[in-house]
């Protein structure tokens, strides 16, 4: 654990249109200060660093800030400001001090590796920043160390976007992003950390009863528990019910076989317009709707949505809330008319390369 007021900053890489849930996670959660969240990217600064850092679960990766630019001119003269900042401006013995201190040295030989991103176009290729970034970092990493491609111990990242630049040292790894729990995937299979980010976004309480009436890989009811248990004080058992189903068999056994070692969830084969539920039994509805390309045909998503939300409105309780990821956002909302529940939020992401938003609701 690293205490200081001379601490440096961190930042997140984040999903998309996700910046403002995980900044309030992270301001929540660990008690940081927000400096800038756009991007992809939340900028923040904690009293401790420590391990806790690593149980965000709207972030994909995590990492300590070693410098950052808006001024970059997408000409050629930017090589040599990516050599002379990684050069001069980092404290690199005491970011590597904090990260050993959060991520222990392995045994044997240690590794590093550098990770250059760049969107946009500018005047040099990728592989001339990441020369002039090693360059940069010539004399800072001990001799003794080998770079490796992959699974190294390790990792300098800089990242590019635009005029944009952000450089700094990984302390996650690829677990934070793709999770332990995650044994069966498919193709259309919600990423955990959007999943994370819905479940918060619903605000859930102690003894909820919480529905995912199309869980397909049950990465929603998987994220709702380990939130639930991050939430649990001795003296605060949390208790939620967690019910989920799905209409495809095959997805059921992926969200049994995923579920398996965190919770027992009663599982069911139903179809959401018809679901075999008492009204007003359900406290937190948090789904991620089928898009219109994964019908067989586009003109089947109006009358699905209308037929799931009017048996949505009749199992929610009263004051109770809907949190839905959807592509098609103007029939969804045209399928709520009738239903009269009131927009809370609205998120604006990107699922496998399409737009998307999340919806926030609640039923008067």
């Amino acid at each position: 654990m690293a205490r200081s007021h001379e601490l440096p900053a961190c930042y997140a890489m984040v999903h998309p249109g996700l910046e403002e849930v995980a900044a309030e996670e992270i301001r929540i959660e660990l008690g940081g200060a927000i400096k800038r969240a756009e991007q992809g990217f939340v900028v923040f600064r904690l009293k401790e660093i420590d391990r806790s850092i690593l149980q965000l679960r709207t972030t994909e990766d995590v990492y300590l800030h070693a410098w950052g630019t808006d001024q970059l001119s997408y000409r050629a003269t930017d090589l040599d400001r990516i050599y002379r900042w990684t050069d001069k401006e980092p404290d690199w013995p005491l970011l590597l001090k904090i990260h050993h201190a959060i991520t222990p040295k392995p045994k044997g030989k240690p590794t590093f590796r550098l990770v250059v991103q760049m969107t946009g176009e500018h005047g040099y290729r990728r592989v001339d920043a990441r020369k002039e970034f090693g360059r940069g970092l010539s004399g800072k990493i001990p001799a003794s160390w080998r770079p490796a491609e992959e699974n190294a111990s390790l990792e300098f990242w800089l990242s590019i976007q635009g005029g944009t630049a952000i450089c700094g040292l990984r302390l996650s790894d690829r677990t934070m992003r793709q999770r332990h729990y995650k044994l069966e995937h498919f193709p259309a299979s919600l990423r955990p950390t959007m999943a994370a980010a819905m479940v918060r976004l619903a605000e859930l309480k102690p003894h909820h009863v919480v529905l995912d009436p199309m869980c397909g890989a049950g990465t929603i009811l998987a994220e709702a528990h380990l939130f639930a248990r991050q939430q649990e004080r001795p003296q605060v058992p949390w208790n939620l019910t967690l019910l989920g189903g799905d209409i495809d068999p095959h997805h059921l056994r992926a969200a049994k076989a995923n579920l398996f070692n965190l919770a027992e969830v009663p599982l069911r084969t139903w179809d959401a317009r018809r679901l075999p539920l008492e009204d007003a039994s359900v406290d937190r509805i948090i789904c991620n709707l089928p898009f219109g390309k994964q019908l067989s045909t586009a003109q089947e998503i109006g009358p699905l949505y209308q037929g799931v939300v009017k048996e949505w409105n009749r199992v929610l309780r009263p004051k109770g809330k809907a949190v839905l990821l959807v592509a098609e956002a103007h029939v969804l909302k045209a399928a709520l008319g009738p239903a009269g529940w009131k927009q809370e939020r609205f998120v604006p992401v990107r699922v496998l390369g399409q737009r998307a938003v999340i919806l926030v609701y609640r039923k008067p």
